[in-house]
């Protein structure tokens, strides 16, 4: 019985052997300034752990990763440091074309500053007026190039109407499957160890999953994603 485990383990462990996985991670910084910029709260550790899944899975993972306090540990992992959504999106639409799948966990700045000052903007009154302008949609961009066989994943993170905006955000986006996150829930979200996500497949499928460690969240994930791309 042991052995058996044993093999089933090692058999598993190369699951993914001789696909290449695409995966964004943590937050994007929008400079406004040489000492000031927008950003959030993501902290990149779900991100950072499904790499490792995917490559713990034999997968070649190629590793898009916003600034975070953070380094990839498997050797299977290539890591491609950005700092803004603009070089987050230049970045996923020149490598995902040659990837078998991508799951994209990046929490990327919807907007950017208009005007991106190369000095220090000074303080002039008791308000400041702040122009933004919209970033590139990666998730739709990378959704509407992909080919047949490809798979694309993502996450919505919600504070109400969950499912709905989570469908829609699947359909819109052209995601084979989205991760749902919800904020209401403890445990769950920005900085945490732990998350809890519901996986919606464009099957209408609903996988509701416990409140777990980030490290068993992303096995979970790696898992369907097997389902998908062997």
């Amino acid at each position: 019985m042991k052995l058996q485990k044993l093999a089933d383990k090692q058999n598993n462990s190369v699951r993914l052997s001789g696909k290449r996985i695409l995966i964004t991670a943590g937050p994007t910084h929008e400079k406004l300034d040489p000492v000031r910029f927008i950003s959030n709260y993501s902290t990149g550790k779900m991100g950072y752990a499904i790499a490792e899944a995917c490559a713990r899975d034999g997968a070649e993972v190629l590793l898009i990763s916003g600034p975070v306090n953070l380094k990839p540990v498997h050797p299977g992992i290539k890591l491609y440091q950005v700092t803004s959504a603009a070089e987050m999106a230049s970045r996923s639409v020149s490598l995902y074309p040659s990837c078998e799948a991508g799951v994209l966990t990046a929490a990327v700045a919807d907007f950017t500053p208009s005007r991106k000052s190369s000095r220090k903007i000074k303080s002039k009154g008791k308000t400041w007026t702040l122009e933004l302008e919209p970033t590139r949609d990666i998730a739709s961009e990378l959704g509407k190039s992909k080919k047949d066989g490809q798979i694309l994943a993502g996450f919505a993170l919600e504070t109400n109407d969950e499912i709905d905006n989570a469908w829609d955000k699947l359909k819109r986006k052209n995601f084979d499957f989205i991760m749902l996150n919800s904020l209401n829930d403890k445990g769950a979200g920005f900085g945490f160890d732990t998350n809890k996500v519901s996986i919606l497949e464009k099957d209408n499928n609903i996988s509701i999953f416990e409140l777990k460690s980030k490290k068993e969240v992303a096995q979970d994930i790696v898992d369907k994603l097997h389902e998908y791309v062997t």
